[in-house]
């Protein structure tokens, strides 16, 4: 996370904010310290919500894609069982490997 330190400006600026938050940021943050705790949190903020954006995101297209994914599913499953059904009727040597007929 950025600190003002590492900025190479910084600007002074009004920022108006309500009586409550005010008293919420006065138990966290020292008089000396509100720039750069208010800095660190917008940060914070803007990262997180990139990722809960990318999240919303994928979920729609899970969901978008759900019926097409059932299908692919249900169509490749036949053949998933055959190929299991045939590993599990071939021996298994010792070593764990699957022993070749003759």
């Amino acid at each position: 996370m950025l600190s003002l330190r590492q900025h190479s400006m910084t600007r002074r600026i009004n920022v108006i904010l309500p009586e409550q938050t005010l008293s919420i940021l006065d138990r966290v943050a020292t008089k000396g310290n509100r720039s750069r705790f208010i800095s660190q949190a917008v940060h914070f903020y803007v990262e997180n919500q990139g990722k809960q954006s990318i999240r919303e995101q994928l979920k729609a297209g899970y969901i978008a894609n759900a019926d097409l994914d059932l299908e692919m599913a249900a169509d490749w499953f036949p053949l998933e069982e055959e190929a299991s059904g045939a590993l599990e009727a071939k021996p298994v040597t010792k070593s764990g490997s699957i022993a070749k007929r003759k």
